[in-house]
């Protein structure tokens, strides 16, 4: 499918510029909701782009009117110290930013059919080793919190008669930021190695297969609900460690103590000291194939 009319809100972060490169390379016109149209339009070249406080008002509905699909990425960083402020920005600007562009949607004529939000897989919380897909229950911490109220705003789209899917992403393997972006340089110095016992499961997952998956969601009418945005086969922190060592040709033996990261990032270590083995059940099932299904490709190629 090509040739759609696409809006995207928080197209400049870490997966936009991928998926409006993806969405240009097919034929389709791209439309950005942005605080910063100017600094839009020189990161993702030929789009419109225009203004929208996310968090101050309803969504621009000129903007949304007579669009195929809205794809919603917009939202505060999670991979930062988390203090009282940081926590509310990741909150407000997912579940208030939400409940704006779904009052934008309301007024939009004609209505978009599809909405595709950003989700995590925070959503599931700590876990062991069990295997989790769609249908697990959602976690106790504070990250699971956001994304059951964040979907839940998502969801509303449903009220309005689109198609609503919601994205749980894994920890996203692109050089240029996100968790790896972070990994690196002390894993390049020879410093790195597995954090907190190294025992829990890292969900990851290629930027190219985020890309993939949501564009898959925006043209198969079959995908709706939640979707596990991760790789098939997910590993322990110590084998992940491990492979991002080989591929660095360094070291990966120095373990990382769970309360250094603690110091570092405050609450928000929980994220990496403790892990879920997120399986992408629904994308398997209605037939995404993963363009990069294992780990030690998937990281040459994000490495560069």
């Amino acid at each position: 499918m090509s040739g759609l009319r696409v809006t995207i809100t928080g197209a400049t972060g870490l997966i936009g510029p991928r998926l409006v490169r993806a969405l240009h390379g097919r034929g389709d016109e791209v439309t950005v909701l942005t605080r910063d149209p100017d600094r839009a339009r020189s990161t993702l070249g030929d789009v419109q782009a225009v203004r929208w406080d996310l968090m101050g008002e309803p969504a621009p509905a000129d903007a949304l009117a007579g669009r195929d699909a809205v794809i919603h990425l917009a939202g505060a960083n999670v991979a930062q110290r988390w203090s009282e402020s940081s926590k509310r920005a990741i909150r407000e600007t997912r579940v208030t930013g939400t409940g704006n562009l779904i009052e934008g949607l309301r007024a939009a004529e004609p209505r978009p059919a599809t909405l595709v939000s950003s989700s995590a897989i925070g959503y599931y919380g700590a876990h062991g080793e069990e295997p989790l897909d769609e249908d697990a229950a959602p976690g106790k911490d504070f990250l699971a919190g956001v994304c059951v109220e964040w979907e839940t705003q998502a969801r509303r789209a449903q009220e309005l008669g689109m198609r609503s899917v919601q994205v749980r992403t894994g920890v996203v393997l692109d050089s240029s930021g996100g968790a790896l972006g972070k990994m690196l340089p002390p894993f390049r110095m020879g410093v790195g190695g597995p954090v907190a016992g190294g025992r829990q499961f890292i969900s990851w997952i290629h930027s190219d297969d985020v890309v993939g998956i949501i564009i898959a969601a925006v043209d198969d009418q079959r995908w709706s609900g939640p979707v596990n945005a991760t790789a098939p086969e997910p590993l322990s922190n110590r084998d992940f460690s491990r492979v991002l060592g080989r591929v660095l040709h360094r070291p990966a033996l120095l373990p990382v103590p769970g309360f250094a990261l603690r110091l570092l990032y405050g609450d928000m270590a929980e994220i990496v000291t403790s892990g879920a083995r997120v399986m992408p059940a629904k994308a398997l099932v209605l037939g995404y194939t993963f363009a990069q299904p294992e780990l030690e490709p998937a990281l040459s190629s994000a490495i560069g």
